[in-house]
């Protein structure tokens, strides 16, 4: 097997540059074969350096034109040069400047890292070490510089030049058919922030005030022809700059933010300063071709990539160590925004759901990794749930135990005292811990510990003493590489519920009053005592979801139905008639037979019936566990088909119970007026949406027809893929139309195929991978588009877990077939791919066994890139 890097990277390791970069000269010559970038760095030696030590700068594949020092061509011997490195062993001075000149095949770049051109348009990715295949740099987080920018091209190929910060001039060049332009970005970053864009573009143009009165130029840059789908995004983009504003006091400090959609990207979106890059699936939108889910996407990635103007760009990381430090705290904050705009209960179900789906299972198998990792071969690997949103959850949880108070005097001070910096996660917790005067240092333990924590509680009513005790056990299971776990500290919101669903005052023995709510968990074992309860409340454990935990409980199932109907906290009435589902599912999949679902029936009728409720919220909490959160909480020898078939079994008991109020829902809610993306709206349509799936569980003539009417008549995408979605769990002449029937209507729109394609691979009968095979041939498939890819290959792999995992490996061996195919043009999409196997390890024997087969495969093949090679390495270790 080959090992991803045989000399891993270390944060014990980490050392201050030898070398800084103050300023970045760049002069870059677009040509789709033969691009020309000239890179004029003003270097120093670093006072904290090694004294003496050369200069060693980063290269990827490169291939060097010339290069001078201090002004004066080289000498040979005065440096070494290979594609991934150059060192100057005897630097001409402590500070010089050195000039190199590079040539870029952009058209080849299939990696899109770096310089690349696709359908005509140059776009750069520079995170997390792309700059290093644009020219030779110091590719690190802590080199900090400022940036100056000169492109030019063909005007008629691309028209629109773009780079980091505020445009200083641009124009024709004389005597040819090319131009110019310079931009100039003033505050220092890493490179890994650098971008340019050069295209055929159209603009969408905007225009925002700040708080101080800053007059900002916004554009938003499409295709030609699709600027009718960017307004939307446009009104995100406002909505989360003035959100900024009020909530973290954070103004823009350019002159223009521009954003550019492309279809051919890695990620969702990038934080560029000043220009960021986005997948086009997270700015296009009309009610046409968008779901209710991708505007609420659009708006959530918008304000992530803007936010990280302050948390990743004016405040950067040390190293890539602490990458939690901005996209956890930057997640943080989008999920706030979205709370603020949508309804802040269904958000946060929304995001739990996301979690525990992503991030529990990542860290209950062999990928599981800290936040802060200390240890990596290939740090694009790390780019997780765990990293994005368990990080968000620690800082959540950082809030919830200091108090919105100190929590904004301590995000006030790491502002003020971090601005300009390239801090680490202990910069970020001394702030915090100097704002609101508290030990944060076993707190920090969330960001060394990998696992999800386990709370054991046991809650015990005394009459006669009119008590109510309750015993709190924590323990984390052993991780790679941690077999040993210490105890983290818990925020544990709770209360304690009347019978006439009031919540009753926290009062412990000691006298002490919990005024918030929350109990503080520390040790390993801890009991708490509160007094005053003659009557026996039921305890609301866990409110909020205030800790990323696996919470077990001697509630009663009488007790969920209670809290499902009467809870004050809007997340404890979701997650009770859920975990009444989620014990009817796991005994369904493991002895055979689901059990009477009398106790979930009462609960979904009273949450059908609460007035207080809202559409959305009785949609999250009437829609099933997934099957992938029933493996999950299995933990060992599942049959994935042991648990669609429990699933399968529950939706249609469900369906019977309730057929006639579903019914009455789905006339009720009936829309008559025009489409919008509003939260209240998009609410009602997921309620409508549920129960036509519901209602067509049966498959019943009558049932299809419903569902084959929603889709002939929607006037909007949200509805009519909802019903697609519906026929195409039934394998009948409906079906087969309503797939030929959309796929003709939006054949060149590559966005809504991709969801076209996406359906047809979760569906869960034996002939769907013949039918990804055959869709693989389709003209609109293409191995090169990483849309197309993860639409396909990657919704079979992580969407459909029958036929993943069917039972004679086929499954698996598709996905590796496709992962070595595309590792020597894509190795990022490649892992990410592979990565569907870290649930490996919790099925039963046979997959299991064929699983493992399938990763050695892998892990033996020739010519692995690091990324694939990294995780086959660390799935079957």
């Amino acid at each position: 097997m080959k090992n991803a890097d045989p000399s891993p990277v270390r944060l014990a390791d980490y050392r201050p540059p030898d070398w800084l970069v103050d300023t970045v000269d760049l002069d870059i010559a677009l040509h789709p074969t033969a691009t020309r970038a000239v890179a004029r760095l003003a270097l120093r030696r670093n006072p904290a350096g090694r004294a003496g030590a050369p200069v060693v700068l980063d290269g990827d594949g490169l291939k060097l034109v010339r290069l001078s020092l201090a002004g004066q061509p080289a000498a040979g011997g005065a440096y070494e040069a290979t594609p991934d490195r150059l060192v100057i062993a005897k630097p001409p001075a402590d500070a010089f400047v050195l000039e190199v000149e590079t040539l870029l095949d952009p058209t080849a770049n299939t990696q899109l890292m770096g310089l690349y051109c696709t359908n005509g348009v140059y776009c750069t990715q520079c995170e997390p070490e792309g700059f290093r295949r644009i020219t030779y740099f110091p590719d690190r987080t802590d080199i900090l510089a400022v940036y100056t920018t000169r492109i030019e091209a063909e005007r008629e190929d691309a028209p629109v030049l773009l780079g980091n910060g505020n445009l200083v001039r641009n124009g024709p060049i004389e005597g040819t058919s090319r131009h110019y332009a310079i931009w100039h970005d003033p505050w220092p970053k890493p490179s890994y922030l650098f971008a340019l864009v050069g295209g055929r573009l159209s603009k969408v143009p905007g225009h925002f005030l700040t708080a101080s009165g800053r007059p900002v130029d916004l554009g938003i840059y499409v295709e030609p022809g699709k600027q009718d789908r960017a307004g939307y995004a446009m009104d995100a983009l406002k909505r989360s700059m003035r959100w900024d504003e009020a909530v973290f006091g954070r103004e823009y400090d350019l002159d223009v933010f521009n954003i550019v959609a492309v279809s051919d990207f890695n990620m969702g979106a990038m934080e560029n300063k000043g220009l960021n890059v986005f997948n086009d699936k997270y700015i296009l939108a009309t009610p046409e071709t968008a779901t209710d889910a991708d505007y609420a996407n659009i708006a959530a990635i918008i304000a992530h990539e803007y936010f990280h103007n302050w948390t990743g760009n004016r405040i950067t990381c040390r190293d890539w160590f602490q990458l939690c430090l901005k996209e956890g705290l930057t997640v943080f904050r989008d999920q706030e925004f979205s709370s603020d705009q949508r309804s802040r209960p269904v958000k946060r179900i929304a995001d739990v759901r996301l979690l525990k789906a992503q991030q529990f299972t990542e860290d209950a198998g062999p990928l599981a990794h800290p936040v802060r990792p200390d240890t990596y071969r290939e740090i694009n690997n790390f780019y997780t749930a765990t990293v994005y949103e368990k990080g968000a959850e620690v800082v959540r949880m950082l809030k919830t135990l200091l108090g919105a108070q100190d929590f904004r005097s301590g995000m006030d001070l790491f502002f003020t005292r971090h601005d300009g910096d390239a801090a680490t996660v202990e910069d970020f917790l001394a702030c915090f811990a100097q704002a609101s005067g508290r030990d944060l240092s076993q707190f920090a333990r969330w960001y060394h510990q990998s696992g999800t924590p386990r709370l054991d509680v046991t809650c015990t009513h005394d009459p006669e003493a009119a008590t109510l005790r309750i015993d709190i056990a924590q323990s984390t299971p052993p991780t790679p590489g941690q077999p040993v776990k210490a105890p983290v500290v818990i925020p544990l919101a709770l209360g304690l519920v009347a019978q006439d669903g009031t919540d009753l005052p926290l009062t412990l023995a000691d006298g002490r009053r919990l005024e918030r709510g929350v109990l503080e968990i520390t040790g390993a074992n801890e009991s708490f005592v509160f007094t005053g309860l003659p009557d026996r409340p039921v305890p609301s454990l866990n409110r909020g979801f205030s800790a990323p935990v696996n919470l077990t409980s001697n509630l009663s199932a009488s007790d969920l139905v209670f809290l499902a109907a009467r809870d004050s906290d809007p997340f404890n009435r979701f997650d009770a008639i859920q975990a009444l589902a989620s014990g009817l599912l796991k005994r369904g999949a493991t002895e055979g037979t689901l059990p009477a679902p009398d106790a979930l029936l009462d609960a979904a009728t009273r949450i059908l019936e609460a007035e207080d409720l809202d559409p959305a919220f009785k949609a999250q909490a009437l829609a099933l566990p997934g099957e992938t959160e029933i493996a999950r909480e299995l933990a060992r020898d599942v049959d994935p088909d042991a648990v669609f078939t429990a699933r399968r079994a529950l939706r249609r008991a469900v369906s019977a119970a309730l057929a006639p109020r579903l019914a009455e829902i789905y006339a009720r809610y009936a829309s008559h007026g025009r489409y919008s993306p509003d939260a209240a709206s998009a609410g009602r349509r997921a309620l409508r949406n549920l129960a036509l799936d519901y209602l067509t569980v049966t498959g019943s003539e009558e049932a299809l027809a419903r569902a084959e009417a929603q889709f002939r008549d929607a006037d909007n995408m949200t509805d009519r893929f909802a019903a697609l979605a519906v026929l195409a769990q039934h394998d009948t002449p409906h079906r087969t139309e309503a797939l030929d029937t959309f796929h003709k209507r939006y054949e060149n729109d590559p966005l809504v195929i991709d969801k076209w394609l996406s359906l047809q691979a979760q569906i869960p009968e034996p002939a769907t991978l013949d039918r990804i095979r055959a869709l693989t041939l389709i003209p609109v498939f293409a191995m090169g588009n990483p849309n197309r890819v993860r639409a396909l290959v990657g919704a079979f792999a992580n969407g459909n877990p029958t036929q993943f995992n069917r039972p004679d490996g086929a499954g698996y061996d598709f996905l590796v077939d496709m992962v070595l195919s595309l590792d020597g043009k894509n190795a990022q999409l490649a892992s990410r791919l592979l990565s569907a196997f870290k649930t490996w390890r919790q099925l039963e024997p046979g997959r299991a066994q064929l699983a493992e087969a399938a990763l050695r495969r892998v892990a033996n093949a020739p010519d692995l890139s690091d990324d694939v090679a990294d995780i086959a390495a660390r799935a079957l270790g």
